[in-house]
């Protein structure tokens, strides 16, 4: 147990630096807030000495100096103008600080999610990476403000106040000195065990986003399933477990305060008791004894403060530690430099293994050579890597032995950008985004002229509905603005408008209806005349014309031929195409 606070503490303490790292790039805010909370602090804590020089010319009944009094009153009043004018702009200062900070942290992570490989984002929910993206640093952003508040102010009027109280009296500053000690054991051994409680809120809160998220994107699959139920007694259990993870927290964190305000009410009575048999003995005046007392007062106050926040403080530092353990996943593989121009189209894949995971092989000594121009199919049972296939065509994932070049160019010796430009690809699963229809097709060709879109447009098919849209190609699309069918269209003319050299089909035409993929099988036949294409199909009508099919099972090519050749072998191919059209009768 105690190895794991230590840790816990180490943990912390290393969260923080990472934090202070990034809040260094504002050296001049932070320098600039230092000084105003220096400057605030030292006026508060000059007027007791003030307050106290007028309580003592009161010397008593009919002899009290006014003028003396009134002159120390408007000291007074000055330096509380001048104080709180000096703590707002430092509160300003500390919300500009706090929130560049933050924007810098998203900005990072934003950049961060271009960067990683496909496999952490297989691996990891989308809910939880955008609870950490946004909710986290949301919630450290709130600890950050409340930390800056009371940090630069909270250690200057320490320090302050104890030189002033050195000033009026030493033997009642060391016994505050001496005391103070258990305000920090008692907010240490509290704060160490609430970090453990925040760090899994956070962790329960990422798993509610995610669930969230996957349930409301697939709510008409729930309801057609009739998984309502189920769905809610999954949140329900993820909702139970963070209403538990953060009473903990709370309760723990929220000790802090009580006990250290505990603590410090002894010091404050201990001051004036210990003053009180002073002033008897000529040692500390009325006068002195309250500027000791408002000391005492406000040298606790920070501790108080602290304390007070610590429940932000802690869920702040255990949000930070899902951003930096998010920001700190190893990025892809460098990328190289390396370009092809005028690419002809020709595929080299040599003796190419890969595996998603070290312990179940896929792939195994694939080779294939693909001349410009041809026409590749790609088939077999569900889970045989044909899709895994294309990922690395792409470089979405790299291989883990052998070689694929495009035009005698090792693939990874051409910079990611360079590779993927050089292909168009259609896939099963659609993707639109928040703009207009005209900003969504010309995602790989924004300068593309209208005349540009609207013939490709018509090539697809997509024009007769494009042109009913309430604002045609401006009219602003939503995740449910199309259809399922709709969206496939519209990613087609994408790559009806780029044509690039080389395309990747896979499934392209699996949310369309059959007299409208017919049309479009014929614009993909002109389409793919003279480039190097990939087509995956499971419906095998669709590529019989291909010049090579390649038949795939667990991960090795096992036939390879035209149409024709294949059925003529009688072999998988065969019998996978048949099975398709036999009428099955009992």
């Amino acid at each position: 147990m105690k190895t794991d606070t230590a840790q816990q503490k180490n943990n912390s303490m290393e969260i923080l630096w990472k934090v202070l790292r990034f809040i260094g790039r504002y050296r001049f805010l932070l320098i600039l807030s230092i000084v105003l909370a220096s400057a605030s602090v030292i006026l508060q804590l000059y007027v007791p000495i003030l307050f106290g020089d007028a309580i003592d010319e009161i010397v008593g009944e009919g002899q009290v100096n006014f003028d003396n009094m009134w002159y120390y009153l408007s000291r007074i009043l000055v330096m509380v103008i001048v104080s709180g004018a000096a703590t707002w702009i430092m509160n300003i200062i500390n919300n500009r600080m706090t929130y560049n900070t933050v924007r810098d942290i998203r900005a990072k992570a934003i950049r961060h999610i271009q960067e990683l490989p496909l496999s952490y984002l297989d691996q990891h929910s989308t809910g939880d990476i955008i609870s950490r993206v946004i909710a986290d640093t949301d919630i450290l952003s709130d600890g950050l403000l409340l930390g800056f508040t009371q940090l630069f102010s909270g250690i200057v009027t320490i320090i302050g106040t104890l030189i002033f109280m050195l000033s009026k009296n030493v033997w009642i500053t060391l016994l505050v000195i001496v005391l103070t000690p258990l305000s920090f054991f008692v907010a240490k051994f509290i704060s160490g065990r609430s970090f453990q409680m925040f760090r899994k809120q956070s962790d329960a809160r990422g798993r509610q986003t995610a669930l969230i998220e996957e349930m409301i994107g697939n709510q008409k699959l729930v309801q057609a399933f009739g998984y309502e139920e189920k769905s809610s007694a999954r949140f329900s259990q993820v909702n139970k477990e963070l209403k538990e993870y953060s009473q903990k927290a709370v309760f723990f964190s929220s000790l802090t305060n009580p006990s250290t305000r505990f603590v410090n009410n002894v010091i404050y009575a201990a001051v004036a008791l210990v003053g009180a048999f002073l002033i008897p003995g000529g040692y500390l005046t009325v006068g002195g004894l309250s500027v000791l007392l408002a000391y005492a007062n406000q040298y606790m106050k920070p501790f108080n403060d602290i304390s007070s926040v610590i429940t932000e403080l802690q869920n702040a530092l255990a949000c930070a530690s899902r951003i930096f353990a998010f920001l700190e996943e190893a990025p892809e593989s460098p990328d190289a430099s390396g370009s092809v121009d005028n690419v002809q189209g020709e595929v080299d894949i040599e003796n190419v293994c890969f595996s998603y995971t070290p312990d179940k092989k896929l792939i195994e000594n694939f080779n294939l050579h693909v001349s410009p121009g041809k026409r590749i199919a790609i088939v077999g049972p569900t889970g045989c890597g044909k899709t895994t296939f294309i990922n690395l065509l792409m470089r979405f994932y790299d291989v883990n032995g052998g070689t694929i070049s495009v035009d005698g160019h090792p693939v990874k010796e051409l910079s990611r950008h360079a590779l993927r430009k050089s292909y168009g690809m259609v896939l099963q699963d659609t993707w639109i985004k928040n703009g207009t229809v005209r900003e969504n097709i010309c995602i790989g060709k924004p300068d593309a002229s209208e005349d540009e879109i609207i013939e490709a447009a018509k090539k697809s098919h997509s024009w007769e509905f494009i042109r009913r849209l309430p604002k045609g190609l401006d009219t602003v699309l939503k995740e449910d603005s199309l259809s399922q069918g709709q969206k496939q269209l519209l990613c087609i003319t994408r790559v009806m408008l780029c044509l690039p050299p080389m395309l990747i089909l896979d499934e392209a035409t699996s949310s369309i209806d059959t007299r409208t993929e017919m049309m479009i099988q014929e614009a993909f036949d002109q389409m793919m005349e003279g480039r190097t294409s990939f087509i995956v199909a499971h419906r095998l009508s669709t590529i019989r014309n291909a010049d090579t099919i390649l038949v795939m099972k667990d991960g090795s090519i096992i036939e390879q031929g035209s149409h024709d050749e294949l059925m003529k072998k009688g072999g998988f191919y065969e019998n996978l195409y048949n099975s398709q059209f036999v009428n099955v009768t009992e």
